[in-house]
């Protein structure tokens, strides 16, 4: 793995992601555990894709959830009951990743559920450009229901301790550090041990980032086909 600036970093993947079929919609995940940056590195990214001429699209799977009462139905410390229950893949899939893969329309809406009215969101479908590039972030995104959706897929890797830091660091202001702790050592992680054990992420990955170091990361890209760290 290469490791640099983190402008060096978005360069060398906005290169990779703007040279892949220029001339059609591309679906571009952007993985990764809860605290580990994906969403940072998903907004930078499609900040510098932008600038670049390409039409962007920036959704994220936080907008695809389930109802709550349905999330949290084995309890809401199950790691299982997160990885599992957690998120509507099937409207993720009818109303964004398959309109815009092969033979799709292209008519998309970029989210599906109000996670704070706990209800869904009312349908305003919009028709996206030939050529729209979606970067999408979210956890659990190249699990094999999901996995064949995606034209690009990037991985950002950082250690557990690591998220569990920034996590308390971000939610401080709204939950002590002993409940943060607790809710990442009991729910999230296992859920992400799940996930790695079924999909293997880091392995299969076109884009590995490590983000424990945010300023000073380290990436590869991978050929087609190549799989490994």
């Amino acid at each position: 793995m290469r490791q640099g600036s983190r402008s060096a970093m978005l360069a060398g993947v906005a290169e990779f992601v703007g040279s892949r079929s220029a001339d059609r919609s591309l679906r571009v995940a952007v993985d990764g555990p809860p605290a580990s940056g994906k969403t940072t590195l998903a907004d930078e990214l499609a900040a510098v894709l932008g600038h670049r001429g390409r039409p962007v699209l920036r959704a994220t799977i936080d907008d695809f959830l389930v109802p709550r009462d349905r999330r949290y139905a084995r309890g809401e410390l199950s790691g299982e009951g997160c990885y599992r229950d957690a998120h509507d893949h099937a409207a993720l899939c009818r109303m964004l990743l398959d309109p815009l893969g092969p033979g799709g329309d292209r008519r998309i809406q970029l989210a599906a559920f109000d996670a704070f009215a706990d209800q869904p969101l009312p349908s305003h479908p919009i028709v996206a450009a030939d050529d729209a590039l979606l970067i999408f972030d979210g956890v659990f995104l190249m699990r094999p229901e999901l996995r064949s959706r995606w034209d690009l897929t990037v991985f950002v890797q950082t250690s557990f301790a690591t998220t569990i830091v920034r996590a308390q660091q971000r939610e401080r202001a709204i939950a002590s550090q002993a409940a943060i702790a607790r809710r990442w050592t009991k729910r999230y992680l296992p859920a992400q041990e799940l996930y790695f054990a079924e999909a293997r992420p880091a392995a299969t990955a076109d884009v590995l980032v490590n983000n424990d170091d945010f300023r000073r990361p380290s990436w590869q890209i991978r050929a087609a086909g190549q799989t490994g760290c």
